[in-house]
């Protein structure tokens, strides 16, 4: 399977959703564009490490992972893309550490964090980039003031608030809820997990 070099174009926010952020990722030889829906901690992390002239006083939890691995001498080489399950990004870090290589499962937010820091390259498969990535659209009527990545953010975090919306969590059983739950955390989606642990803290 092949892949495809992406290089971070940046990050949108949602004008109406307080701390709903988008990642733009856009493949290196081509026009496609990879959204990726991140918090707004990753977010920050990924936005220092993009203005190099930021230096928090003390070091974000990225920070700390890049200082352990330069103690021990283990080299982020680059982040795959990987995988992606019911609009959820899996990667991976392949490390380098005495000329061993080792593949780490992580969240895409961290492992884009990580990237920047280890100054890697970031990769995903051709057909997660036919399956995710889009074009964006020219509107001749659209203001040429407005940000087409702006545009392009609150659609997409619409269209989880709707998805996210039609989960009804009163109408399930205790067993159900709990099913849920664990698909929730296995799915890297805490948010979901919260309001059903929250569903079951009531009853």
């Amino acid at each position: 399977m092949s892949l495809v070099k992406l290089k971070i174009k940046g990050i949108s926010y949602s004008q109406t959703q307080n701390g709903a952020y988008a990642l733009i990722l856009n493949e290196v030889d081509g026009d496609r564009k990879l959204p990726i829906v991140i918090g707004a901690f990753e977010a920050q992390s990924i936005a220092i490490a993009l203005e190099k002239e930021i230096r928090p006083p003390r070091p974000l939890t990225h920070d700390l992972f890049k200082n352990f691995a330069n103690r021990f001498d283990i080299v982020v080489k680059q982040v795959i893309i990987h995988k992606l399950v019911d609009g959820v990004f899996y990667s991976s870090l392949i490390c380098e550490r005495d000329k061993i290589e080792e593949i780490i499962d992580a969240r895409t937010s961290d492992a884009i964090a990580l990237a920047l820091r280890f100054k890697a390259p970031i990769f995903t498969y051709k057909n997660i980039l036919d399956k995710a990535g889009i074009y964006l659209k020219v509107d001749p009527n659209k203001d040429e003031n407005e940000d087409e990545d702006s545009i392009l953010v609150e659609d997409i975090i619409n269209e989880e608030l709707e998805f996210s919306e039609t989960d009804n969590y009163n109408s399930q059983t205790t067993e159900e809820l709990n099913n849920l739950l664990a698909e929730a955390v296995a799915n890297e989606d805490y948010e979901a997990a919260a309001k059903i642990r929250d569903e079951i803290s009531k009853r």
